[in-house]
C-alpha cells in the first residue's frame, strides 16, 4: 500500500498510539478510513467522468466523420446522376432511330445504263 512495507506501517501505528493515546486512537482510525474511502470514491468518479467525456468526444469525432462521408457520397451520386441524365436523352434518341421503320430500297433495272461487260466474258483459248 502506497509503496510502504510492513515495518513502515508498524512504525506509523506506534507513533499514532503515542501521539493520540489509546482512547482517541479508535475514533482517529475510523476518521482516517472514512477519509481514504471518500478520497478513493472521488478519484473513481473523476476517472469515470474523464472516460465518459473522452468517449463523448470520440463519438462526436466519429459522428463528424460519418457526416462528412455521407456528404461526399451525396455529392458523388448527384454528379453521377447528372451525368446519367444526359445519357438518357442520347440513349432514347438512339433507340428511336433504331426502332423507326426503315424505308425499303427501291431497285429499278434500267437496261440503257447497262455497261458492256462482254469483254470480260470472252474466253480466248
Amino acid at each position: 500500500m502506497f509503496g510502504m512495507g510492513f515495518t513502515e506501517i508498524v512504525l506509523i501505528l506506534i507513533v499514532a498510539v503515542i501521539a493520540l493515546g489509546p482512547d482517541k486512537l479508535p475514533t482517529a482510525a475510523i476518521e482516517i478510513a472514512k477519509f481514504f474511502k471518500k478520497f478513493k470514491t472521488g478519484i473513481e468518479e473523476a476517472k469515470s467522468t474523464i472516460n465518459s467525456e473522452l468517449n463523448i468526444a470520440e463519438i462526436q469525432n466519429i459522428k463528424n466523420e460519418a457526416q462528412e462521408f455521407q456528404s461526399n457520397i451525396h455529392q458523388i451520386t448527384n454528379t453521377n446522376i447528372n451525368d446519367l441524365t444526359g445519357l438518357d436523352d442520347d440513349i432514347l434518341s438512339n433507340l428511336e432511330d433504331t426502332l423507326k421503320p426503315k424505308k425499303k430500297a427501291k431497285f429499278s433495272y434500267d437496261s440503257s445504263k447497262q455497261e458492256d461487260y462482254s469483254m470480260y466474258n470472252n474466253k480466248e483459248a
